[in-house]
């Protein structure tokens, strides 16, 4: 690999931070851009999924407060209790069936054709859900039952098709069930810690056979300008929803699937 897959490597990284905690798909970006760069990465998508690591360690130091007051406060505080269990709730749909269909994922929905066709139908989903929300009634995250967590993660297993977005299903199955759009942005960014350390830890082992290390080097690149990108957008984010709401991100959406699908049409 040469000095140009590093290139590649640092760009797509930054646009994973940009893109991970936003309702576009940081995965359909990733393969969209590959295939426009002509990235010749990590063997079976690998780094698509690892530099995800990056934009994880930003939510991390975000949230290092809340998240250091929470492992405190496991053993004595219920609220505590309460908020991991969630997340936990939250992670299971995805666990299970991420691990049931993770060959058929990696293999047949990861191509830019899938993805380019879900950009536009999730964001056409998401003018439809701003435009049919119903009042909220949660207003903060520690509010959000069991059975409304579990709930919300089911949202996320529409996320495994590339292009729908992580943060997208669950920000919007979150805001059908009434929480209200900080909550629901800020559940999304904790629900990402197990999630996205899960899928990233059971990818590299499944492709540990063949990774070299300059893969490894590769994916560290992607890493840290992920990590950097990804700071940026998560100070942010809350507040720009709160008073634009998504349907930027959903015309945004529905032009780069449109322009994607009219150039795989033409050069295909």
């Amino acid at each position: 690999m040469g000095l140009g897959v590093y290139g590649d490597a640092l760009l797509l990284g930054l646009v994973e931070g940009l893109t991970e905690f936003i309702p576009v798909s940081s995965t359909g970006h990733l393969l969209l851009g590959s295939a426009l760069l002509g990235f010749d990465g990590p063997p079976g998508h690998t780094f698509e999924i690892a530099v995800q690591l990056g934009a994880i360690l930003a939510i991390l130091w975000v949230y290092r407060a809340k998240l250091f007051g929470v492992a405190l406060g496991l053993a004595s505080e219920p609220a505590d209790r309460r908020f991991a269990r969630n997340v936990i709730l939250a992670f299971l749909p995805a666990l299970v069936l991420g691990f049931t269909l993770h060959g058929f994922i990696k293999g047949v929905l990861f191509n830019p054709w899938v993805v380019s066709v879900a950009l536009i139908a999730g964001g056409v989903a998401i003018l439809w859900i701003e435009r049919n929300l119903p009042l909220p009634r949660v207003h903060e995250i520690d509010q959000i039952g069991p059975m409304m967590a579990l709930k919300i993660g089911a949202c996320q297993v529409v996320a495994m098709i590339p292009g729908v977005s992580r943060s997208g299903a669950t920000i919007m199955g979150a805001l059908l069930l009434g929480v209200d759009r900080k909550a629901a942005t800020e559940f999304s960014f904790f629900l990402a810690i197990p999630t996205m350390l899960g899928a990233t830890v059971y990818d590299l082992y499944k492709n540990r056979a063949l990774l070299g290390a300059e893969d490894f080097n590769v994916i560290a690149v992607g890493f840290a300008a992920a990590f950097v990108a990804a700071l940026l957008v998560v100070r942010t984010v809350v507040g720009f929803v709160a008073r634009h709401g998504f349907a930027p991100f959903a015309w945004y959406r529905i032009a780069l699937g449109t322009v994607a699908l009219g150039l795989l049409i033409l050069y295909r």
